[in-house]
């Protein structure tokens, strides 16, 4: 899960408090170098002695070697076809902490494919889906069409297909609830290398200019003579 959207994995993350590193499409990483993925990992088992990585399906996709050529095949259903993330970037760490860092490590993989669907439901679970299940009734019943039944404000309602399928539930990784999660995990943001370089050349001009000259007001330039 999480093809396109990290939302799941975060929330997950929340949830547990255990999780040490969450990767999300909507975040992008690298691996090696400062401020990146192994050298994070590596504080957290010198730290820690464990580390607990959850990693959204679509995360990472533009660092695997075959991701261009993936991207122009789809599945049954008309999706495009993605690599398996987690089984490559498991064999990275290995590789890395073996034959470089000369570190042993114990990594499992475990790849949850359809357990968030099969754990067993709680008493608010069947009292949610039994009025979910009569509201569709109803609706069917009252000649509605195109539709689907949720929860609204605490209100029951009908929901038309087109109003679901607008737009993607993303993560912004600006707002509140990433904040959360990075407080949680205490995860570095995984500034890209470009951005990092992109950052600093602006700076590097920023200053060249005040050198320059300085600030005037309503943030005019005045060069100096």
């Amino acid at each position: 899960m999480g093809r396109y959207s990290g939302f799941i994995a975060m929330y997950a993350t929340l949830a547990s408090r255990d999780v040490d590193c969450c990767l999300i499409p909507e975040s992008p990483f690298y691996l090696e170098g400062p401020g990146g993925l192994f050298e994070y990992i590596e504080k957290r088992l010198k730290e820690n002695g464990h580390m607990v990585i959850v990693i959204a399906e679509g995360a990472g996709q533009e660092l695997l070697s075959e991701s261009i050529q993936s991207m122009t095949l789809k599945d049954a259903s008309g999706n495009k076809l993605l690599q398996d993330v987690g089984l490559w970037i498991s064999q990275r760490i290995k590789d890395y902490f073996s034959k470089q860092r000369k570190m042993p490590i114990n990594l499992k993989y475990i790849d949850p494919t359809y357990m968030i669907r099969a754990i067993p439901s709680n008493a608010s679970d069947n009292v949610y889906c039994t009025l979910l299940a009569q509201s569709v009734v109803h609706g069917a019943m009252a000649g509605y069409t195109g539709f689907t039944s949720g929860l609204v404000n605490g209100r029951q309602t009908y929901i038309p297909f087109y109003r679901i399928i607008e737009k993607r539930n993303g993560v912004v990784i600006t707002d509140r609830m990433w904040a959360r999660l990075l407080s949680s995990t205490n995860q570095p943001s995984f500034l890209c290398l470009k951005d990092s370089t992109e950052d600093t050349g602006d700076e590097e001009q920023s200053n060249q200019l005040l050198e320059n000259g300085h600030c005037g007001e309503e943030g005019s330039l005045i060069s100096k003579r």
